[in-house]
């Protein structure tokens, strides 16, 4: 999100600070985004598999998983910012899905089928 400047990033665990807690997490976002009207959000996975140490040509796999952000939390399930995040596709927060629905259409689910995909491709090479 452009109003958080790049953040929460891959300090997300810990933005807002030591110890890391999800609850004081999703407070702070909450706090920054007080004002925001456009919540649009993403979460992004990037899975590199390197196969031995001079590996050349490392097979690279991302996806991003687009959402909002609600104005407070909804759903028991999940961890970290899964409560806030809004997939309005489904009328439903990452929190409010079953895990083996997240976990096909999450950012790395996504990512995980998509390196599955380039290691059979290459096994058969």
């Amino acid at each position: 999100m452009d109003v958080l400047n790049g953040g929460p990033g891959v300090l997300s665990a810990r933005y807002a600070g030591e110890p890391k807690s999800d609850e004081r997490n999703n407070l702070k976002l909450l706090q920054v985004l007080h004002s925001a009207t456009d919540r649009k959000a993403h979460y992004y996975c990037v899975l590199a598999l390197v196969r031995h140490a001079d590996d050349q040509q490392p097979l690279v796999a991302e996806a991003q998983w687009q959402g909002e952000i609600l104005y407070e939390p909804r759903g028991k399930g999940g961890f970290g910012y899964d409560p806030l995040f809004y997939l309005p596709q489904l009328d439903k927060t990452a929190a409010e899905l079953p895990p083996e629905v997240k976990n096909q259409i999450s950012h790395r689910g996504q990512a995980l089928k998509q390196l599955v995909a380039m290691l059979q491709a290459a096994c058969k090479e």
